[in-house]
């Protein structure tokens, strides 16, 4: 049985209507019925703005090294116990090589902060474009504005940087020598450099709530993120968080098709957190609105060691796999570039 009350909100998102009541509403549905009444909705609007396809990025873990002290991951600099690597130029291109070969269009290079030089960066980007044809997504945390003007003008095409909450308590909460102010700024900066930007959050964390999570899908709203990532938190043993219960998969799921119905178009990731939840649940992302995969392509000896939560999935799926996966969510495979889809960058 469904209510009335959940049909309504639904139409009203749908028709670009968004109040904070009803997401708080729609976040909180654990019945059956609605649940996937909601799911079918976000799916409906994915393939209306976004066409029935899986965005396909291949994903190299380039260092795992982080100055950062984020009181949830465990790569973070008071972390004695984790394995640290930096991956050479030439690693990093063998890797791109592999996953071009493969017809991968997009790369995404995402590191902890370690404060690699960004001239090196610069020259990596250079190095990419001028030997494959992909697009060239970083996700290198908190830069200063003249390191992203540098990276866009050598050829990055996408830049990801995780919000994680627009509640500054909550935010304070995660980090120790981050604010929410510089990474406001630092989105502002790629978006004014016309990166297609992505940002995103964790559901689940220590001292959330239906109320900020609604707070954040509106933020997503306002700012027209060209992708979003939202996945599970999930602790990690090294970490003042270690004894925390992860994330709830239903409320990541309501998360996920809340957000495709305000949002509508961007290219939203079955995030490989959600993949590590007590089992691979990125069929049940996709078919809560989601969009894209990232298959794994750093090299199979440093995986285990790019460990920011416990038991992360890492596999590089076979060809097979993937058109399983994209065979049981009705939606069909996409190698290509796969670039924003929001209007104003068309």
């Amino acid at each position: 049985m469904i209510r009335k009350e959940v049909y309504g909100a639904i139409d009203r998102l749908v028709s670009s209507s968004v109040h904070k009541e009803d997401l708080k509403l729609l976040l909180s549905l654990t019945e059956a019925d609605e649940v996937n009444y909601l799911h079918a909705a976000a799916c409906s609007v994915r393939n209306e703005f976004c066409k029935k396809r899986i965005a396909l990025r291949a994903l190299i873990e380039i260092s795992s090294i982080c100055t950062n002290s984020c009181r949830y991951c465990g790569l973070n600099r008071y972390n004695r116990d984790a394995c640290r690597y930096s991956l050479t130029e030439e690693q990093i291109l063998e890797c791109v090589s592999y996953a071009a070969d493969q017809g991968y269009r997009t790369v995404v290079l995402q590191s902890g902060e370690d404060n690699r030089d960004a001239d090196s960066i610069a020259n990596l980007i250079v190095s990419i474009k001028r030997s494959f044809p992909v697009a060239v997504t970083l996700s290198l945390g908190e830069r200063t504005y003249e390191e992203y003007k540098e990276w866009r003008k050598t050829g990055a095409d996408r830049y990801l940087l995780r919000i994680e909450s627009t509640d500054e308590l909550l935010y304070q909460s995660m980090h120790t020598d981050r604010t929410l102010s510089s990474r406001l700024k630092c989105l502002e900066d790629l978006q004014s450099l016309t990166y297609q930007t992505g940002s995103g959050i964790m559901v689940g964390f220590p001292g959330q709530t239906i109320s900020t999570i609604a707070d954040d899908i509106m933020f997503f709203n306002e700012k027209q993120f060209d992708m979003l990532g939202i996945g599970p938190f999930i602790p990690h043993p090294q970490t003042p968080f270690s004894g925390c219960d992860p994330g709830d998969l239903i409320l990541t799921l309501n998360t996920l098709a809340v957000t495709r119905l305000v949002t509508r178009y961007p290219w939203m990731p079955s995030t490989t957190a959600l993949g590590s939840l007590h089992g691979d649940h990125r069929i049940d992302g996709l078919m809560a609105g989601t969009n894209v995969i990232m298959p794994n392509f750093t090299p199979s000896h440093y995986k285990s060691q790019y460990e920011i939560y416990p038991d992360k999935q890492s596999e590089t799926e076979n060809e097979e796999r993937l058109h399983l996966i994209a065979q049981k969510s009705s939606l069909s495979i996409d190698k290509g570039r796969c670039d924003s889809l929001l209007p104003r960058r068309l």
